[in-house]
């Protein structure tokens, strides 16, 4: 059966074979730490060991030193009793120390693990999974599955073995009474069952809930202008307060269950503890115990109590651990799709010539009936530009992510200098194709280790060329240069100034190919004007392939291919496909593809307004 998660249809997953199959699968975290748990026990143990001795020197107290009223043994035994005491408060702390360094230490090398994971898998994984969903599960849901190995796995194994220790000691002490509190783990292990099943699905409903209101906090804040240009303040509010009202009613239906399971958790010692006190007085009475073995008794069941009462919350953090182990295995079960291949190659720059070719290539989304592209066959020559031009939706955009392996070609091939691109090590690749989107993206961090993501090594004069290619000399006077952090998305940045460090990233790394998904959307008709000039320079000595939407952009290159409904159905020079293709010239005239041609000196659609003045915008 499929378990929904976040309401999400691309997390629907099967359900494991145990509530703890997931979690026991994270083992392997476990064991660099396999020696410190071992301490880690051995001290609980002895700690253990020492508060259970206690009870058992208060009987030969009672027995001896005082009911024979002798002051030097009673000095002696209280001395051992809070010797006892300091043994156990001294491992109590080294335990606490070390075990809070192991649990760190695991969740660190778990979340890297998650995280790198992420980056492996295809963007299409990424378009379908809620960000918040993603967000939570490496933040909130390993900080659960931390506690429970740190705290809760050894809690779990130290209580279990006090209780057997302290039941096998109270039956020696007194047969019947010692059974008596061995026979009320009965109806503790009923009650711990049925309620580990109920919290199960409770917890994974709560921590679904929380990436569904993780994912709208995130929404809010990136769509913030959006949402203040239209005034959709209280809307947007209200389902936030929705999605919060759901995720308190969940929180307080489970603190419910959690709480009536603590009472009768704590209500089964406790009866126990009465009938042992009212049956005990009764046997001391005749002669079958005395009155130390009786304090014995009672104050070693005393012990139980606590492992007893912090059964619920061992078993409701090993549920939420599991449902949080749930969670990250439908993460890291997804396999990467795109990936390197046994034996690929890794070519040097210098090495690449750069031709392109695209072999009957196919591509169709997952899931999808209709294929975006289909039959693709173009050749991109060593130092050529090749425009893509066609109307909205045609696949322009998708056939440009297939060159760095964003996506991959469902079918045909795509060559550069003959070696299909599967058979060359994807950090390679992408070393030797330069990207540009259209909606770029920029980083938390400086302006200069935005632009030089590709290029790591980029010196101080290969970063000023490439700002200056990309008219984005405002970068220098910002606040503190090109140290300045952008913030969040770029965003403190117009749109213009986002596409220009973007398409200076782009070339900074010297690419062997080019690929630009219409990088000067943004720049105003002066500016645009500029960039164009100097990309020519640049686009010389690298073979291009552009998305271009204004006939100016087109002008950089040396062929245009049209592309519609996923086909390519013309290629050829601008000036040729004007005079011979209809559809491309009422695709640039705005007109329809009956209609004529446009008069000499008609333009395509005027560019798009922008400030373009290297202003940081608040």
């Amino acid at each position: 059966m499929p378990v929904e998660s976040g309401g999400n249809p691309a997390t629907w997953v099967a359900a494991p074979l145990h509530p703890l199959h997931n979690l026991w699968r994270l083992r392997p975290y476990l064991r660099p730490y396999a020696a410190e748990f071992a301490w880690l026990l051995v001290a609980g143990l002895a700690g253990t060991a020492a508060g259970i001795a206690v009870p058992l020197v208060v009987q030969r107290v009672v027995d001896g030193p005082v009911a024979r009223h002798e002051p030097v043994g009673l000095l002696q035994l209280g001395g051992l009793a809070l010797l006892l005491g300091v043994v156990e408060a001294v491992l109590i702390f080294i335990r606490r120390w070390v075990q809070s360094s192991s649990a760190v230490g695991m969740e660190a090398a778990l979340r890297a693990d998650v995280y790198a994971h992420l980056q492996r898998l295809p963007t299409n994984f990424h378009d379908r999974w809620q960000s918040g969903q993603l967000l939570s599960r490496i933040t909130s849901d390993l900080s659960v599955i931390r506690r429970f190995l740190s705290f809760g796995v050894f809690f779990l194994v130290l209580n279990l073995t006090t209780y057997v220790v302290v039941v096998v000691l109270l039956i020696n002490l007194h047969p019947l009474l010692g059974v008596l509190v061995a026979a009320s783990g009965v109806p503790l292990l009923l009650i711990s069952r049925r309620f580990g099943r109920h919290y199960h699905a409770a917890s994974r409903r709560m921590q679904d809930q929380q990436g569904d209101v993780a994912t709208l906090v995130e929404e809010t804040a990136q769509g913030l202008r959006t949402m203040k240009a239209y005034g959709r303040g209280p809307e947007l509010a209200a389902r936030f307060a929705g999605g919060a009202r759901t995720l308190h009613d969940t929180g307080v239906s489970k603190a419910r269950l959690l709480a009536n399971t603590s009472a009768l958790l704590d209500l089964v010692p406790n009866v126990t503890l009465g009938v042992v006190l009212v049956a005990g007085s009764a046997a001391a009475a005749k002669g079958a115990l005395t009155i130390g073995e009786l304090v014995a008794f009672v104050s070693l069941q005393l012990m139980l109590i606590w492992p007893v009462q912090s059964l619920g919350w061992i078993i409701a953090n090993g549920q939420e651990a599991a449902t949080a182990a749930d969670r990250l295995q439908e993460v890291l079960d997804t396999p990467p799709q795109i990936v390197d291949l046994p034996g690929a190659l890794a070519l040097p720059r210098d090495a690449v010539h750069g031709r392109l070719r695209f072999e009957r290539v196919a591509f169709s989304y997952p899931g999808a009936t209709t294929p975006v592209l289909r039959e693709i066959d173009l050749i991109i020559e060593p130092g050529e530009t090749l425009a893509l031009v066609g109307a909205t939706g045609s696949g322009k955009s998708t056939l440009l992510s297939l060159v760095p392996r964003l996506h991959e070609a469902t079918a045909g091939r795509i060559t550069l200098d003959g070696h299909d691109l599967r058979e060359l090590r994807l950090a390679s690749l992408r070393r030797l194709v330069g990207v540009a989107f259209e909606e770029p993206t920029l980083f938390s961090m400086s302006v200069r280790e935005n632009l030089t993501l590709g290029r790591p090594d980029a010196g101080d004069d290969d970063v000023r060329a490439a700002l200056t290619l990309a008219q984005a000399d405002f970068a220098y006077e910002l606040p503190w240069g090109l140290a300045t952090r952008v913030g969040e998305q770029g965003l403190s940045l117009s749109g213009g100034q986002r596409q220009r460090l973007a398409l200076a990233r782009a070339v900074l790394g010297r690419p062997a190919v080019l690929v630009l998904d219409d990088p000067l959307s943004a720049l105003d008709v002066h500016t645009e004007a500029l960039v164009e000039a100097a990309l020519r320079r640049v686009l010389r000595n690298s073979t291009a392939l552009l998305v271009v939407h204004r006939p100016s952009t087109i002008a950089l290159a040396d062929r245009v291919a049209l592309l519609e409904d996923g086909r390519i159905t013309a290629v050829g020079r601008h000036s040729d496909l004007l005079a011979t293709v209809p559809t491309y010239r009422a695709l640039l005239a705005a007109e329809p593809p009956t209609g004529h041609p446009p008069a000499a000196g008609a333009a395509g659609p005027s560019p798009s307004p922008s400030d373009g003045r290297g202003l940081v915008r608040s």
